[in-house]
């Protein structure tokens, strides 16, 4: 009884509960918001819109008093037009194309001339028509080829020196090169530099202002006298005259040294630029003496002797007493080794205990030298070679019996070793007399502005 009763009651609640949500639903389907009758349709915004904006015009031609001036619209038109479709000429000048190449070791003027766009035939047709201005089997690194593309033609430069260039031009309309040499104008600028050494010649060099080929070309001036290995003394000074020449771009092509003083342990050397006659440019001392001699002081720049000529010296490898017949010049491995007169290789090769090992017969048949223990030797040392002074036969190195990177270096005087700190180095012939005075002419303001010491630059 309770049971059913309780189900009774359930049901009738769940019906009146049902008809209470059927009520509520139809009552808020009849019932309309009271905002919404108050705002017009949407689609009546357009055209109230449009109305609106036709009676702002009207009001404003009506104020104006006469109708708006077309001139108006035209001009606009006219920008925009200007805007929308720039002018440009009928036959427009094509800007030139330009490629450059620059050699690598072991390049050819071939490689770089296809690097450049040309096919080989090509390539070789237009070495044939240098060879009789400037034979391009002489093409060194460094150095670059340029490839200029213009209206008139193809024109290809091969940059010679700082100041002189190859040019060949091929026309448009043919298949044919012409090679010919231009000189490019250059400007120079010269400076006077001077500097006390407290620490080392390229510190001095540097506070002074000169770069490290300047620098260079000052030890190259006075190798013949001074030895930058063992002479340089903390005190000693120099002054230098030089000129900076650039080309006509504004380039720095380099800087060449017109007149010098080198102060050394209290003793002095100055030298001067000079061209001779001939056309041969050497440096000379004030009165017209070469600074050139027979020999270099040093086969090594900047290094340090750790080893003199001696007649009993413990080997430092054998470990036994015997004769040291050179001078050890003790220097970074790869350190250019330089001959110190001109002559011909008379060996070449391995040789020992020494290493790789060179042996030169200067012009004086009666003098030798010898280079031990290089790294390697120069590109083309060979022998039966013709060397120069100055020129760059190997590098130091530590080949054979040697406990550090070192050159043994020996000069001979009719086969027998002597000691190549103390010859004697005959100088090179002086100025002529017929040619002194030109000399003087010609030196005399080097060496006075050298002593004015003025440190503006000039142009020239």
């Amino acid at each position: 009884m309770p049971e059913a009763f309780h189900k009774d009651f359930s049901d009738r609640n769940s019906v009146r509960s049902n008809r209470r949500v059927r009520s509520l639903r139809q009552r808020h389907r009849r019932a309309k918001p009271f905002f919404v009758a108050r705002l017009p349709s949407p689609g009546w915004f357009p055209l109230i819109g449009a109305a609106g904006g036709f009676a702002f015009i009207l009001i404003l031609v009506s104020i104006a008093g006469h109708p708006v001036d077309a001139k108006v619209d035209e001009t606009l038109s006219l920008i925009q037009e200007e805007w929308l479709k720039p002018g440009f000429p009928d036959h427009p000048a094509a800007a030139p194309k330009m490629i450059n190449t620059r050699l690598k070791e072991g390049d050819s003027s071939i490689s770089a001339l296809e690097r450049l766009g040309f096919d080989a035939p090509t390539a070789h047709r237009m070495i044939r028509k240098a060879k009789p201005v400037y034979s391009l089997a002489r093409v060194q690194a460094g150095h670059h080829f340029e490839r200029i593309d213009g209206l008139s033609g193809i024109d290809v430069y091969y940059h010679i020196d700082g100041l002189t260039r190859l040019h060949l031009h091929r026309a448009s309309a043919s298949d044919d090169w012409q090679a010919s040499l231009s000189t490019r104008k250059t400007i120079t600028r010269q400076h006077i530099a001077s500097a006390s050494i407290t620490d080392s010649l390229f510190a001095a060099a540097a506070a002074a202002g000169l770069d490290d080929r300047t620098t260079m070309n000052l030890v190259d001036i006075f190798a013949w006298d001074i030895d930058f290995a063992r002479d340089i003394r903390k005190g000693d000074s120099f002054k230098v005259l030089y000129e900076e020449r650039f080309d006509d771009t504004g380039s720095l092509l380099g800087s060449v040294i017109m007149a010098a003083e080198f102060i050394n342990q209290g003793k002095s050397f100055k030298a001067v630029r000079y061209e001779q006659l001939d056309g041969q440019i050497h440096y000379f001392t004030p009165n017209g003496k070469s600074m050139r001699k027979a020999y270099l002081k040093a086969p090594v720049k900047f290094s340090r002797i750790s080893s003199r000529f001696q007649v009993h010296r413990k080997h430092p490898v054998l470990g036994y007493t015997r004769a040291h017949r050179g001078v050890d010049y003790a220097a970074p491995s790869g350190t250019p080794i330089r001959a110190i007169g001109d002559g011909r290789i008379e060996f070449a090769g391995w040789k020992g205990g020494y290493g790789r090992f060179a042996l030169i017969r200067h012009t004086n048949s009666n003098h030798t030298t010898a280079y031990g223990h290089m790294r390697a030797f120069a590109r083309g040392i060979k022998k039966g070679k013709r060397i120069r002074q100055g020129q760059i036969i190997g590098y130091v190195g530590m080949t054979g019996l040697a406990t550090g990177p070192h050159l043994h270096f020996e000069f001979r005087l009719r086969g027998r070793a002597v000691n190549p700190l103390t010859i004697k180095r005959a100088p090179a012939k002086p100025i002529s007399s017929s040619e002194i005075a030109r000399f003087q002419q010609q030196t005399s303001p080097l060496l006075s502005q050298l002593q004015e010491l003025s440190s503006n630059p000039a142009w020239s």
